[in-house]
């Protein structure tokens, strides 16, 4: 993904990740309404980038609990 024309991409982690910070996932928003995530143990390994039809189901699951 080519990011030179982007603005600069704001990492975050959810709450429920505790405090340790060595086990979690960060997620950036795309301009799109797509997503970045990447491991917080290897951030240079790369990003799995979510198209925005997909992170909206993905977000539609969390929110239903679709993954208890």
């Amino acid at each position: 993904m080519d990011r030179s024309n982007q603005p600069q991409l704001v990492w975050r982690k959810s709450t429920l990740s505790g405090g340790s910070g060595d086990n979690c996932v960060e997620v950036a928003d795309l301009p799109d309404g797509g997503a970045l995530i990447r491991d917080t143990k290897n951030r240079a390994g790369g990003e799995l980038h979510i198209t925005p039809g997909g992170w909206r189901t993905f977000l539609s699951a969390v929110k239903a609990s679709s993954f208890e």
